[in-house]
Order: structure tokens, then sequence, then C-alpha cells
């Protein structure tokens, strides 16, 4: 079978592979479709994800795809079902898994990441990470439920309320899920700041913000006015404007990923005087149900963020930046015939 393979710190290559062997407890899936983030740019990069990723390894994990092959002790599954897969995989025994925490796993292992994942036309799977995708969910959007997943979590880290003013600052893939996923869980006004004046205007026009704010062309955003701030971008500049929008009492959600050494500065009084809850958001512990339910009832609408269809050889392209502008890539393995 075909798999894009990381052989090397910022070099794949697409090489032939033997099918993966199943296990009793796991699932071999015929990959439909893999999403590719800013997770796949930093291992390619030879950085951290949620995990190392250890070359020679099959990267992708955001996938979906159908059940080819079921182990004997899978009981949630069979062959023929349309699935995608959480690739985080907990160790069950750790401090943090024992005290509802198993996003700290100290043994965390990861499909796409640590184990082969979605770049390559089959991969396999814990049956305890794979879930079914419902009738009306096409298996191209379905690729994209982990990083939905991941907004869920740091959704429900929060406490968010109707009457709440919600920031989010980024206008990349997953600042525009926040910007409906914030909606999808009552809040009444969402403003957006990014860079890009398409993308901004098409979130005013087709998913109801209020007001958006081009910081590349000197737009303020009001300083002290908002109750929940989501800061996706994970830049020192962003992560202060995040603070100084925070109104009193607010929640300020660090969401984008900085740099292992990155640092920002803050007013430690205008925490205290404030109130400020800040908090930080890693992977997407039992947040997959509640993703794929948001699709299929139709509140989310991930579609027009989808700007790049791919092939496994066009990925190398795209991390390395030949493509341009990619609001969010989908690299198509075997498509919906998988």
């Amino acid at each position: 079978m075909e798999a894009l393979v990381l052989t090397d710190k910022k070099k794949l290559e697409v090489k032939e592979y033997s099918k993966p062997e199943l296990k009793a407890d796991e699932v071999l899936i015929h990959t439909a479709f893999a999403g590719v983030c800013g997770t796949d740019h930093a291992l390619y990069a030879g950085e951290p994800g949620s995990a190392d990723a250890v070359p020679p390894i099959v990267l992708g994990h955001e996938n979906s795809g159908v059940v080819k092959e079921i182990g004997s002790a899978v009981t949630n599954v069979k062959v023929g079902d349309r699935v995608t897969v959480d690739p985080n995989i907990y160790c069950g025994q750790c401090k943090y898994c024992h005290t509802g925490r198993p996003e700290l796993c100290e043994h965390l292992d990861a499909v796409g990441v640590t184990r082969d994942g979605g770049f390559e036309e089959y991969f396999t799977a814990p049956a305890s990470v794979v879930y079914q995708v419902p009738d009306n969910v096409d298996l191209k959007s379905a690729a994209i439920v982990e990083p939905i997943s991941c907004a869920i979590h740091g959704m429900k880290l929060l406490k968010p309320s109707p009457y709440q003013k919600a920031l989010v600052i980024g206008d990349g893939f997953m600042g525009e899920l926040f910007v409906q996923i914030l909606q999808a869980y009552g809040i009444h006004q969402v403003d957006l700041a990014g860079i890009v004046d398409e993308k901004l205007q098409m979130n005013k026009e087709l998913f109801n913000v209020k007001n958006t704010f081009n910081t590349m062309k000197g737009d303020k955003i009001p300083a002290g006015e908002y109750d929940v701030v989501i800061e996706a971008v994970g830049m020192p500049q962003t992560q202060e404007s995040a603070i100084e929008a925070s109104a009193r009492g607010a929640q300020v959600l660090m969401f984008g990923v900085g740099g292992p050494d990155a640092r920002f500065e803050m007013n430690t009084y205008e925490v205290f005087q404030k109130q400020l809850t800040i908090q930080g958001s890693f992977i997407n512990p039992n947040a997959f149900e509640d993703s794929l339910a948001l699709l299929s009832s139709g509140k989310l609408n991930i579609k027009p963020l989808m700007s790049h269809e791919l092939n496994l050889d066009q990925v190398d392209d795209f991390v390395n930046g030949r493509l341009g502008v990619v609001s969010k890539a989908v690299v198509k393995v075997g498509g919906e015939e998988a």
C-alpha cells in the first residue's frame, strides 16, 4: 500500500508499505481522508506535538475511513462502518489518568504521532478510540472531528453564559471553528480579530460575527470589553492582546500553540484587579461525541473553511509553504469510496 512517511526531519517520502497487522483489540481502517494541521507542521520540523514523533513514522492524526477488519475482541464497530479516530491513547495507569485528567497522561500514545496514522491507505487503531460517523456527515468532514474536539475541550474548561461577549483572536482554521462553537454554546455575541480581510468578511456573512478587526491594517481591538477571549494564534503579541481585551471577571483561553521557548508579558496587577481566569488547553479528552453531534446537528458548517484538497504527494508542498494561503488542507487518501 502507499504511505507518506516522515523519514527524517523536514523529509517526507511516498513509499510502499505493507498493510499493518491487526491485534485483537484493534480496527483496520481503509483511510478516506486525513487532515493536515499545525501539529503536522511542527512534527515535520522536528518540534514536539502532543508527543514526540520519531522517524520513520506515518503522520495523519486527523482522519476518517471505512472499517475493513476488526480484531477478535472488538465489539463497538463492524466491517463496513464509516468511522473517525480520536488519535490520543491514554495509559489509564498514571496519576493524571487516575485523577480524571487523561490529556496530561505521562505515557501518551497517539495515532499519527507515535504510531502510524492516516497518511497511508490502511492504518490500525485501538477500538476504544474509534467512533462511528453519523449517516448525515460525509467522510471528508469526519476527518476534521479531531480539531473540532480540541476546541470543544477548550470550551469545556470554560464556563460560557449567553449574556457574555466573546472575542476570538486569530482567523486561521481553529479560530474560525471557535467562532461557530462559541455560538453553539449559547454566547450571544462573537467578534473576530485576524489578518485576512476575506476571512473576516466571510465570518461576518456566514457565521454571524458582529465585529471584525484586521490587526494588520491597524484596527484596534477594544480594551477591557470581552467576557471570554479565545487566543488561537500562539504568538506573544496576540497573547498580550488577549489579556488587554479582557473585561473584569473574564476567562481567557490560551489555545494557540506557541513556540517551546516563547514568552509573553502581562501586567500582574491587571490579572489581580480584573480577577482573570487564564486557562491553557491541551488536546481533546472525551470530546468526540460532542463534536460529532455538533456536525450532525448542522450547528457547525466546516465546508467553507476547507480550502484545499490534496493528494499524498502534495503534502510536502503544503508544509513547505509552496501552496500559498491555506485555511485548511485535507488529503484525499482513498476518498468516499474507501
